[in-house]
C-alpha cells in the first residue's frame, strides 16, 4: 500500500514536470512566434515615405560691372520665374530597433531623419545685359542658390513639413498598434510609446 502511494506521488511529480516543460515550451514558441511577427511588420513599414509639394516664385536678379569710379557701368539683370517641386522624404529602411524577447519590449534606436529634395524649374524673361558684362555659369549658379534659399524658407512656413511628420508617424503607428495587441511594450528614446504623439521627429538632416 505504501508503494502504491509513493508510485501516485512520483507520477503526479511527473505530470506536473511534463505540463510545466510543455507550458514553457508554449510559451517559448509563442514568443519567437510574435518576434518573427514583429520583425515582419518593421520590414513592411520599411519603405520610402514622400511627401511632395509645389512652389513659385518670382525674383528679380541684377548685377553691374562699375569702372572709372562707377562712371561707367554695364548692367545686366532679369526677371526669374521659378516653379519647383519638392519632396520630404524618411527612408524607413534605416530604422534600427532591438527586441527584448523576454521582457517583451520593441525598442526602436533609430528613426531616420527627413530628407528635403528641391527641384526648381527656372525661366529666364526681360534679359538685358551688355557685351561687356553677360550672363555667364556663374550667374546661373548664383540665381540657383538664391532660389534654393528661398524656396527652403516657403516650405519652413507651409505645411509640407507637418504633412511629412505625420506620414511618418502614421507608419511607425502600425508598429505601436501590433505590439500593444501582442501584449508588448514598444519603446523609443527610452520612453514607452503609447499613443502617436509620444513618438519624437528627428530634426531636418
Amino acid at each position: 500500500m505504501k508503494k502504491v502511494g509513493i508510485g501516485i506521488v512520483i507520477g503526479i511529480i511527473i505530470i506536473f514536470i511534463f505540463q510545466y516543460y510543455q507550458k514553457e515550451k508554449q510559451n517559448k514558441t509563442e514568443i519567437i512566434e510574435n518576434t518573427t511577427l514583429i520583425q515582419k511588420q518593421i520590414k513592411n513599414v520599411g519603405k520610402l515615405v514622400v511627401t511632395e509639394g509645389y512652389f513659385s516664385e518670382v525674383i528679380t536678379y541684377k548685377d553691374a560691372k562699375q569702372y572709372l569710379g562707377n562712371l561707367i557701368s554695364f548692367d545686366k539683370k532679369a526677371l526669374v520665374v521659378v516653379n519647383a517641386e519638392a519632396t520630404i522624404s524618411y527612408d524607413l529602411s534605416q530604422i534600427s530597433y532591438q527586441i527584448d524577447e523576454q521582457n517583451k519590449i520593441v525598442k526602436i534606436t533609430n528613426i531616420p531623419s527627413p530628407e528635403l529634395k528641391i527641384y526648381p524649374d527656372i525661366e529666364y524673361y526681360d534679359i538685358e545685359m551688355s557685351q561687356f558684362n553677360p550672363f555667364t555659369a556663374t550667374d546661373h549658379n548664383l540665381i540657383n542658390k538664391k532660389v534654393n534659399h528661398i524656396i527652403k524658407q516657403k516650405i519652413e512656413k507651409s505645411s509640407l513639413v507637418t504633412n511629412a511628420e505625420n506620414r511618418l508617424i502614421t507608419e511607425l503607428s502600425k508598429i505601436l498598434i501590433l505590439t500593444n495587441s501582442m501584449g508588448w511594450i514598444l519603446e523609443y528614446n527610452q520612453s514607452v510609446i503609447q499613443k502617436e504623439e509620444d513618438f519624437k521627429i528627428p530634426p531636418k538632416g
